[in-house]
């Protein structure tokens, strides 16, 4: 038998650092972390259980297209204990169920879903898709 494994961080591809720093300290509430010196930019920050580590795109690579905040596309979900206050914090942030399709500002949002618990899905700067969910 494996032994028992945590998830330790998340790593996503970001084309503006500062601007993704800004994005995850203000809707998620992360903390920055330092970060080793490695070759490649970026910036490590972290909640109560996992962190988030950013890569900057390298200069010339083309970031991904415009894409739907969706439950079937790869994505990586945090968990809340208060979805509304969440969804109430997301929505002061100019979040929106009913922006157009492309905006990055578009949510979905499923309250009874059929994982038995209330989901959100947003997009961050680059088009990486979070979902916050309320499952206990």
């Amino acid at each position: 038998m494996a032994p028992e494994l945590k998830l330790h961080h998340v790593s996503l591809m970001v084309s503006d650092t500062e601007q993704s720093v800004a994005f995850y300290k203000d809707v998620f509430g992360l903390r920055q972390l330092d970060r080793p010196a490695f070759k490649s930019s970026g910036a490590w920050l972290t909640t109560a259980h996992l962190e988030v580590h950013l890569v900057q795109y390298r200069a010339g690579t083309p970031p991904p297209g415009p894409r739907l905040a969706a439950p079937d596309d790869a994505h990586f979900a945090l968990n809340t204990s208060d979805f509304d206050g969440f969804l109430h914090h997301a929505q002061s942030r100019g979040f929106a169920e009913d922006a157009p399709v492309g905006n990055r500002k578009r949510i979905m949002i499923r309250r009874h879903g059929p994982a038995g618990f209330p989901q959100v899905y947003l997009l961050d700067p680059d088009y990486n898709i979070i979902e916050v969910n309320g499952a206990v």
